[in-house]
């Protein structure tokens, strides 16, 4: 029995002695393996590892001009637990704070809730983003101020003022990013919007780091090892985009003094060239310490300049879908290229014509005249080419085949495969849509839905894609994914519409014919053949959108564009000189009609002025 009772304890001791190195076992593992504060602190008594940031990548334009590049800038670091003894006077003048901004500011660094990755022992970012200027006055004096040190990092600068919301900004990374991506720790900066965040990886490079060796009193005395463990910062890659600078400037010009947007794009390639939204501003003011002030400035202008319109506005297309439209009809077998239907013009019903012109109208001549009983008529063909009313049993069969040829030339979903940041997808009804509106599958006809005919009503569409329906019609059935980054691997998003190419002749001789003697020919060019489809878009907010989509030249197109002026009334007057000046910059390489371009660019809309 006694030894029996000898034996149990000697096992329960036994398991207690072993509990305990186990428990030194994991503890030591937690401290050595996987809690680093012991290893910082450490490391920080004999070394200081300073960052080094690399130069982010060069944005060039298609023409190799430099568009955005970097500069020289600094940040002041410390290292909490090695700040000692500060003259709090001298250190505040030297960087022009004041006393209560470094009270506010070391106690924002200590706050784990705003800073959960603070630690005594690893440098802290205390000032970002000065310029060689600002750390002049305290450069040569920082070695009275223990605990704070200087890293050198790049900050944008742009040749032009140009293209804000397309090339983006750089801000301060947030906690989420931080927590999802090693590469970033607090105080990094990265892309927040446009091609900055779009090619983010591609831009930012690697960072490097720099090791310092330190004496018993934390004196910095040299490179550690000489220099062998340092880590170089590789820079980051270049960045060709497919805008053409001077293309750009001048699209931006044209809508000085007024709300709207343009887009040009190669058809053969789907670059764009310009994609232009205004307002604007000038991407260098979201540069450096007054970024934060500028930004809030430019989100709370009524007038919207950090939307970008070309890609984020939805606007009812208005005439401009006649093209499209009598593709899609010509297709379904509605209509053929010899159609006829009757005009009486504004006495039309129930859709009436803007204005007089003969009558029965050909597709050809309904192109050219942009009539709107025409299309309706086409429309009505295609939808009802099995029957009227109750017998047409295939109705809705027929909508749906008509909505997915529409949205195969790009309309009503956001362009996925391409680099475009902040799309919005416009609107092609659906018939789920209508049965919710209308209650029920047999609530709704053609005639119910008339105004899709013209490109009103629910249809929505945004610049960017008007400005690719042109292309998809220039290129006689196919697009390729609009996009900025000109490298050939975007040249294989390759995208056939459902439309035969034996129908796309009488679309394009309808559209030169705008020129020719429709309702654009005072901004033909002379010597150039051009395409076009001039557009009045019906706004519920106030006056009509003016609209004016089209090509040039008329064989073998090499721009593609869209303009919207908003509540400009008639495309011809607004919008078709625009569409004019940019095809004679892109293709003759510099403006004749100065006088038409001195004109529109002092051309201002009440718009404009009523959001100012």
């Amino acid at each position: 029995m006694i030894n029996d009772e000898l034996q149990s304890r000697r096992y329960v001791v036994a398991g207690i002695i072993s509990a305990v190195i186990v428990l030194y076992i994991l503890r030591l593992f937690t401290i050595q393996i996987i809690d680093t504060k012991y290893k910082n602190g450490a490391d920080s008594n004999a070394f200081l590892k300073k960052t080094q940031f690399p130069p982010r990548g060069l944005i060039y334009d298609r023409n190799h001009k430099l568009l955005v590049y970097n500069k020289p800038a600094y940040d002041i670091a410390l290292i909490m637990r090695e700040i000692r003894g500060l003259d709090t006077l001298a250190f505040c003048k030297a960087l022009n704070i004041d006393k209560q901004h470094l009270i506010n500011r070391l106690e924002e660094i200590k706050d784990r809730k705003k800073n959960p990755n603070y630690s005594s022992y690893t440098p802290q970012l205390f000032m970002t983003q000065l310029s060689s200027a600002d750390i002049a006055t305290i450069q040569q004096s920082m070695y009275k101020y223990p605990g704070f040190y200087i890293q050198s990092r790049t900050l944008r600068e742009y040749t032009y003022p140009f293209a804000g919301q397309i090339l983006g900004n750089i801000g301060e990374v947030s906690q989420h990013k931080i927590d999802n991506d090693d590469y970033y720790k607090p105080g990094d900066y990265a892309g927040r919007d446009g091609i900055e965040y779009t090619y983010e990886e591609q831009l930012r490079g690697e960072k490097g780091v720099e090791i310092l060796l330190r004496d018993a009193k934390g004196r910095i005395k040299g490179k550690y090892e000489n220099g062998k463990e340092d880590v170089a910062p590789k820079a980051g890659e270049n960045l060709t985009l497919t805008l053409d600078a001077q293309l750009q400037l001048l699209a931006e010009k044209l809508l000085t003094g007024k709300l709207g947007s343009i887009v040009a794009i190669e058809p053969a390639t789907g670059e764009i060239l310009a994609i232009a939204s205004s307002p604007t501003f000038n991407p260098g003011i979201l540069v450096g310490r007054q970024r934060s002030r500028n930004y809030n400035s430019l989100l709370h202008d009524p007038t919207k300049p950090l939307m970008n319109r070309a890609t984020q506005g939805q606007y009812s297309p208005g005439s401009a879908f006649k093209t499209l439209q009598a593709l899609v009809c010509q297709q379904m077998g509605g209509i053929t290229e010899h159609t006829m239907f009757a005009c009486n013009g504004p006495q039309s019903y129930p859709v009436k014509c803007t204005h007089h012109h003969g009558s029965p109208v050909s597709l050809l001549s309904a192109v050219e005249q942009s009539c709107n009983p025409y299309f309706w008529n086409a429309f009505r063909s295609t939808m009802e080419r099995n029957g009227y009313g109750p017998r047409n049993i295939n109705f809705r069969t027929t909508y749906d085949e008509w909505v997915d040829r529409v949205k195969s030339f790009g309309l009503g979903e956001k362009f996925k495969d391409g680099d475009l940041y902040e799309q919005s997808r416009g609107y092609i009804p659906t018939q789920k849509f209508y049965n919710r509106v209308y209650r029920s599958e047999k609530g709704w006809r053609a005639i119910t839905i008339r105004s899709n005919a013209i490109g009103q009503g629910e249809v929505m569409a945004t610049p960017l894609q008007m400005a690719n329906l042109m292309c998809a019609i220039a290129n006689e059935g196919h697009y390729i994914t609009p996009h900025l980054n000109k490298c050939d691997s975007m040249l294989k998003k390759i995208h056939q519409c459902k439309v035969d190419k034996k129908y796309f002749p009488v679309v394009f001789e309808g559209m030169w014919r705008v020129f020719e003697s429709g309702t654009a020919r005072a901004s033909k060019i002379p010597g150039i053949d051009m395409c076009g489809k001039t557009g009045t878009a019906d706004n519920s907010h106030g006056k009509p959108h003016a609209v004016f989509v089209g090509f040039a030249p008329r064989v073998n197109p090499k721009i593609a564009i869209a303009v919207i002026v908003e509540n400009a009334g008639f495309g011809t007057t607004y919008a078709a000189p625009i569409f004019s000046l940019l095809v004679e910059q892109y293709l003759k390489g510099k403006i004749t009609r100065t006088d038409l371009e001195e004109r529109t660019i002092n051309t201002v809309t009440n718009s404009y002025v009523q959001e100012r």
